[in-house]
């Protein structure tokens, strides 16, 4: 279950904001090669979920297959990453001026990041700080982290169409990702509270 609330709605917000930037963009936001690697690098911590510590207030009762839950869940936070998302590309497009290169270096690096660390959040309905995650899905996030973070300055940038991104900007995307790691926190406690009540 952790892994199809994580996944559902990670894929529906990349989506959104996919289709959102094609309207405006006179390049494609991120390559089709692009794509299948920012879907492989997400999915590599979802995978150790199986491993991953369960909250007791999980097991104190039978999990059931609710598809009204699964669907609301993955709008609401599928959204709410879109909305980081567009605030990344006002970032890019206005702050850095960025043409087809940097903007899709600068889009992936942000996606990647933000979505391996918001599992953190949306793994468990407590505070994400009082449920650490498991000793796998750790190593994979920090692997994840350090990977995506090291990419535009190896040889394999050229080959996925990545370049360099400045150190202002990495600054401006930890700032973004901070925020929308506390906008997920605060939106998942109200989800718990309202919506689950009236499911």
């Amino acid at each position: 279950m952790k892994y199809i609330f994580m996944a559902t709605s990670a894929n529906f917000g990349n989506m959104f904001s996919m289709a959102g930037a094609s309207l405006f963009l006179p390049f494609l936001p991120l390559l089709p090669k692009q794509i299948l690697l920012t879907n492989l690098l997400t999915d590599f911590p979802e995978m150790a979920i199986a491993t991953d510590r369960v909250d007791d207030i999980n097991i104190q009762s039978p999990q059931r297959w609710n598809l009204a839950f699964i669907k609301r869940f993955m709008i609401t936070f599928g959204l709410l990453s879109s909305v980081f998302d567009f605030l990344t590309f006002g970032l890019l497009l206005f702050v850095f001026h960025a043409k087809e290169i940097l903007f899709q270096t600068g889009w992936f690096t942000e996606s990647v990041i933000s979505a391996t660390l918001i599992v953190l959040v949306v793994r468990t309905r407590l505070p994400f700080f009082k449920s650490l995650p498991g000793k796998y899905l750790s190593v994979a996030t920090v692997f994840i982290l350090v990977l995506v973070l090291a990419l535009p300055v190896t040889p394999f940038a050229v080959w996925f169409g990545f370049s360099r991104l400045s150190l202002a900007y990495y600054g401006w995307m930890l700032l973004l990702i901070v925020v929308y790691i506390i906008a997920a926190e605060l939106t998942k406690r109200w989800f718990y509270k309202k919506v689950f009540k009236l499911l």
